[in-house]
């Protein structure tokens, strides 16, 4: 089993009480009869949550638009399953509704899974979105540094020249500096001369 299917089923199973509907959804093979738990009226949200990760996990594009609300969830455990199905779905959508979500400033909160996912799918609208994401987290007082960081760390990742400009920025950021100078140093030429934390030598 995915372990992080294994992870989500625990939590789901301690969500619904262990139910006996609970049972029945988890022995369903037929991915249409899946599917109409997506859209079925009075699902509750741990049956949603279900039949939209095993959808993704199947490849199954009906899976997409429960699986993109839940990566915008309160709930991290419920952004981090989303993430990972919606990585392994292959809708050709998924990157755009990544990118919206982590450029969203009324739903910045829940940016972190957003921003990863942008990362993992290393589609053309990652680095756009995760400049102007973490530009706007270099602002003076910011509380969402954990966002920062994964911007950064992202853009490290996908290792493309139009992010050193912010990740030069990120430098005189302490709690991102470390991190900025590692992302540098993994970009093409500009690494070795701009990848490094003031007051190094």
């Amino acid at each position: 089993m995915d372990e992080e299917l294994r992870s989500l089923t625990e939590r789901l199973r301690k969500e619904s009480g262990g139910s006996a509907a609970y049972g029945r959804l988890l022995a369903i093979d037929d991915p249409d009869t899946l599917a109409t738990v997506l859209t079925a009226p009075g699902q509750p949200l741990w049956a949603r949550e279900l039949a939209a990760f095993r959808l993704g996990l199947a490849g199954d594009r009906r899976a997409f638009e429960v699986l993109v609300l839940l990566l915008n969830h309160r709930d991290p455990p419920r952004c981090a399953a989303a993430a990972h199905a919606l990585a392994r779905l292959g809708d050709p959508r998924t990157a755009r509704a990544a990118a919206a979500l982590a450029t969203n400033e009324l739903r910045v909160a829940y940016a972190l899974h957003p921003v990863r996912l942008l990362a993992e799918l290393r589609a053309p609208e990652a680095v756009p979105a995760l400049i102007t994401t973490l530009r706007r987290r270099l602002r003076p007082h910011d509380p969402y540094r954990r966002i920062a960081l994964a911007c950064v760390e992202g853009l490290g990742e996908l290792g493309d020249p139009r992010a050193v400009p912010v990740l030069t920025e990120s430098l005189a950021h302490p709690p991102l500096a470390v991190a900025a100078a590692g992302a540098l140093a993994r970009i093409p030429r500009q690494g070795a001369r701009r990848g490094r934390i003031p007051g190094q030598r």
